[in-house]
């Protein structure tokens, strides 16, 4: 455990330099979050709207917030003051929400600690370092401002259990995740498939029994979370607020996944047809403009909506769930529950750009297994932090978030390298393991070197060439650019992890 204190220790360091740092529209939402929990009755939390920022999340985050509301109104009231609170930023409620954040990441601590514990010394070492000091989750928790390590601590601590062979544990663990934040609910397809034939196995009676204990366990932790709101007949109310189908496909600023593509391809059409001559009707809910309206509008293409979304991603991650039936493997676990975070993010309704973090943080959990993951992770770890870029657009934030990404990538690039060049199998062994790969022995192949190379040109596109060229013409246009740019690395991740499932056996 001296291992993981030491990389989390450094970390809080560097999250404490950040506290000063720019915050989002979040941070208030949160801070409102901690005063409605605590000023009102638990009958009102889903009904109130005395501020725009409503409570969206499940009822089991807002009794957190509830609990750390009680020590905020100890240290300054006005943060749980639900009139007088509003948009209040004191320092002293900046440094509470930060530090809430960096302790609530105890949780990442204990599932990092607890995937790595059967590992070497190094690898060990390598894993922890990828996940708790991933740089987008410190640009997206300890900037921007969320809680996504702590949600993350809690899908690792589940697959945890599971990879222990705890199936019972890591069911009622994941049961606790989506009764905190719904949106890891993209994987319950897959825990239920691999619960059902992994722990509900052997014979009829046994398998019953265990189907009935697990159902059991799972139901309760639904019971405790949305019980109450069941009592007070708001159940409704609690899963309209959870599923706002009405925000539009796309969230305000792009996703880097399928529909990026789908939506350039709407509006070029459009464009050489108006030119044509057609009467297009442009859409009111415009994407370049960063607003999101109330449906998905296309000028030229077919309308999507969420079903046809839920079916696209089911459809995606139809392999993992066959492979998952067929032969459950614990070992397959991490990667199989990614593969679906990443259906999710590729085809899903209304994803926001953060969702990349459901992806890499349990990649970062087998990036050390062979040299082919650590190809994959390198690559995507810089894509999946480089979309987020747009999140912090200070100019005092721009040094931050790029050292923050380019000292990860010599970290990486070092560890790995280190790990693969000090860990060579017999001659025989390597060249029977590099032909079957096809990855050869380099950490970044020429077609990964030219894309991360095409990156640097992307960014400094948007910073400099075309504020210098094109002024404030076009504003949209860098924005647009990363998106696309990224979206081409995320349909490759999602590609390449694909493949690894089908061939893995």
């Amino acid at each position: 455990m001296n291992d993981s204190w030491w990389f989390f220790s450094l970390s809080l360091c560097i999250k404490a330099l950040l506290i000063p740092a720019y915050h989002s529209t979040d941070f208030e939402v949160h801070r409102h979050w901690l005063a409605l929990t605590s000023s009102l009755p638990l009958s009102h939390w889903y009904i109130d709207t005395s501020s725009p920022w409503t409570l969206d999340y499940p009822p089991l985050f807002a009794y957190f917030s509830f609990l750390i509301s009680l020590p905020a109104s100890l240290i300054d009231p006005t943060i749980t003051d639900l009139v007088a609170g509003q948009n209040y930023a004191a320092p002293s409620a900046v440094v509470f929400l930060r530090l809430s954040v960096a302790a609530a990441d105890v949780f990442l601590l204990s599932g990092a600690h607890r995937l790595s514990s059967h590992l070497p010394p190094f690898g060990r070492r390598i894993l922890l370092a990828l996940v708790i000091w991933s740089p987008a989750l410190l640009i997206v928790d300890h900037i921007h401002f969320q809680y996504n390590g702590f949600f993350l601590g809690i899908l690792l601590i589940s697959l945890g259990f599971m990879v222990e062979g705890r199936d019972l544990a890591g069911g009622i663990v994941f049961a606790i995740l989506i009764c905190s934040k719904h949106l890891f609910m993209v994987a319950a397809p897959l825990y239920f498939v691999y619960l059902l034939r992994h722990y509900c196995n052997g014979e009829l009676s046994r398998a019953v029994a265990r189907f009935l204990v697990m159902g059991l366990a799972v139901g309760a932790v639904f019971v405790v979370t949305f019980g109450p709101f069941v009592y007070y007949g708001q159940i409704q109310q609690v899963f309209h607020r959870l599923f706002p189908f009405g925000r539009g496909l796309c969230h305000a600023y792009w996703a880097p996944n399928f529909w990026v593509f789908y939506i350039i391809l709407d509006k070029v059409l459009a464009f050489i047809l108006g030119k044509l001559g057609f009467s297009i009707q442009t859409p009111k809910a415009s994407f370049t403009g960063g607003l999101v309206g109330d449906s998905s509008a296309f000028a030229v293409l077919p309308q999507v909506n969420p079903i046809i979304t839920f079916l696209l991603v089911l459809l995606a991650m139809s392999p993992c769930l066959i492979k998952a039936f067929v032969r459950p493997q614990p070992k397959q676990i991490s990667r199989w529950v990614a593969y679906t975070f990443t259906c999710g993010f590729m085809f899903g309704w209304h994803v926001h750009e953060k969702a990349s973090l459901h992806i890499t943080i349990p990649l970062g959990i087998i990036a050390a297994d062979s040299l082919a993951d650590a190809r994959h992770y390198f690559l995507l770890s810089i894509v999946s932090c480089y979309s987020m870029f747009p999140l912090l657009f200070e100019p005092q934030e721009y040094p931050i978030k790029v050292l923050l990404l380019a000292i990860y990538s010599v970290l990486m690039w070092v560890g790995f390298s280190s790990l693969f060049s000090n860990s060579k199998p017999p001659k025989p062994a390597m060249e029977k393991k590099v032909e079957r790969s096809g990855n050869g022995s380099g950490l970044v192949g020429p077609v990964s070197s030219c894309y991360l190379l095409g990156l640097v040109g992307v960014e400094i596109w948007g910073q400099f060439l075309h504020p210098y060229i094109f002024g404030s013409r076009f504003h949209f246009l860098p924005l647009m650019l990363i998106s696309f740019y990224c979206a081409i690395g995320m349909m490759y991740s999602w590609a390449w992890q694909l493949k690894q499932i089908i061939r893995n056996t």
